[in-house]
């Protein structure tokens, strides 16, 4: 028997007893990134996804367990209506493949239409290839290359 069947990802606001959970998956996002941020970026990130002013924070669940995260934000775009950043994506290894990230892409992209957003986007390293793989059926990479300044 299939032991797919019957359950489903669930997508929904973070709430305050998801904050060990979603802590240690942002922990997980961020060694993947091979960084190291301090103890209070993890508070004040939490501190606005509560908010949900600012920045927003979506969950993925599987049998009611937080398996995924995404982080986003609307801005203004100087060429036409608002577009929507879609910041941190990551779900848990023993999840990927099980329609979690898509999801969560999904509910991103539904949030940014409701607001007016014409468009959403976001970076990943070239290296990142399990997820080049998803990103790559969900949507369009227009070839940009980014260039950062450290202030």
């Amino acid at each position: 028997m299939n032991e797919q069947v019957g359950r489903m990802i669930r997508i929904g606001k973070l709430v305050p007893s998801d904050r060990d959970d979603w802590e240690a998956l942002f922990r997980a996002y961020i060694e993947f990134y091979e960084r190291v941020e301090p103890p209070e970026m993890y508070d004040r990130a939490w501190r606005e996804f509560q908010a949900d002013t600012r920045l927003h924070a979506l969950g993925a669940r599987l049998d009611d367990r937080l398996v995924g995260i995404t982080h986003f934000f609307v801005h203004p775009s100087t060429s036409g209506p608002d577009v929507c950043y879609l910041q941190d994506l990551f779900t848990a290894p023993a999840v990927r493949g099980k329609g979690a990230a898509r999801a969560l892409i999904t509910a991103v992209s539904d949030r940014a239409r409701a607001r007016g957003c014409c468009r959403v986007y976001w970076n990943t390293h070239e290296s990142n290839s399990t997820a080049r793989h998803l990103y790559d059926k969900v949507a369009e990479n227009r070839g940009f290359i980014r260039y950062q300044i450290e202030l």
